[in-house]
């Protein structure tokens, strides 16, 4: 919101013209503006009225004040380690495009400031409303979401959403979905390559969600299964699975949550003289762009980043024109069969 529709153009009156005509400081009208300083009602309305009387409306903010919205939203998106930066862009891509349809810019947050940078960006005036990405499940910034004024939406599940609005995909559903095809094709032991550590020990919903469906279906199904993080980089990925293969060499499925992960995997299996997926079969839950580009391509639960960033913008825009909306909205997994997975060889089905 910076550049020349910023700027005023000559003949438009200033934001100095506003404050001489309500007859307050400059710095009284800058606090209407931003929301930073509690004023009276008194002295707001006067500010309110010269502005529309003098006409100002030079950016955003100034034309918020008569329809008491700023026509911007606030995206909280903390960059944190273990975050799979490709993927996180495809979420706020979709953010920022579905905003655009409903003439809302988007105002990126990325400090990992935890509640007290949510309540500094909610307290201003330059946002209509918050989309929070990230979620852990118990998530510090989810008794003050409950507690803003401001309407919000969540991109992930807490533990508790009584009170908030969620949008996902359902990541325990993925699990399972993931551990019933490779049991559908018989194999019984698989193993989940999982998000790096550092996901896990912050709590992250998706993460624990997927590994908490992976588990479950895997005792509905008779499977044994084996969880692990699986940390970044080439290097990192082929010391876990040859870890993994030396402790379960029966290991015949694997399920692969990460998608820095994914080429490494595909790259290292036939280097400990597995092949994909005549020895070891490979399901993914990534979005499509990484399972289509895989050799072989992925056999994979999508991440519909896309969908799940319309949806989380909709349903924003619908709690600021006051509609009841859904407290959780779970997408349905939907795994689509590639050429990573296949029925297991006889030795694997036996056992090694």
């Amino acid at each position: 919101m910076s550049g020349a529709r910023g700027r005023p153009t000559p003949g438009q009156p200033t934001i100095t013209d506003v404050a001489r005509h309500a007859g307050v400081a400059l710095s009284t009208v800058s606090y209407v503006l931003s929301g930073k300083r509690a004023i009276s009602e008194v002295t707001r309305n006067r500010v309110l009225a010269s502005i529309r009387s003098l006409g100002y409306h030079p950016h955003a903010g100034a034309r918020a004040l008569a329809s008491r919205r700023a026509n911007v939203i606030a995206l909280v998106l903390p960059l944190r380690a273990g975050m799979q930066v490709p993927v996180v862009m495809q979420f706020a891509m979709a953010v920022v495009t579905t905003a655009r349809r409903f003439d809302h810019d988007v105002l990126l947050v990325t400090s990992d400031e935890g509640p007290a940078g949510l309540r500094r960006v909610a307290a201003t005036a330059l946002v209509d409303g918050v989309l929070v990405m990230d979620v852990e499940l118990d998530d510090p910034r989810v008794p003050l979401l409950r507690a803003l004024a401001r309407p919000s939406v969540l991109i992930g599940l807490p533990a508790d959403a009584t009170g908030l609005t969620c949008v996902d995909l359902d990541f325990h559903r993925a699990g399972w979905a993931c551990v019933a095809h490779l049991a559908g094709l018989g194999h019984r032991r698989v193993a989940l390559l999982g998000a790096p550590a550092a996901v896990y020990d912050r709590g992250t919903g998706f993460a624990h969600r997927t590994r908490a469906g992976v588990v479950e279906a895997a005792a509905g199904h008779g499977v044994d299964a084996v969880a692990l993080p699986c940390e970044e980089g080439a290097a990192a990925v082929r010391r876990t699975l040859a870890d993994l293969l030396e402790r379960h060499p029966d290991v015949s499925g694997l399920i692969v949550q990460n998608e820095a992960a994914v080429d490494p995997v595909l790259a290292t299996l036939p280097a400990l003289g597995r092949r994909v997926p005549q020895d070891v079969s490979v399901v993914a839950v990534c979005p499509d762009r990484f399972a289509e580009q895989a050799s072989p391509m992925l056999t994979a639960v999508p991440v519909p980043a896309e969908e799940i960033g319309t949806q989380a913008v909709s349903l924003l825009m619908r709690k600021l024109d006051g509609e009841a909306v859904p407290e959780v909205t779970l997408l349905p997994p939907r795994l689509t069969v590639r050429g990573s997975t296949a029925a297991p060889a006889p030795a694997a089905r036996a056992g090694r």
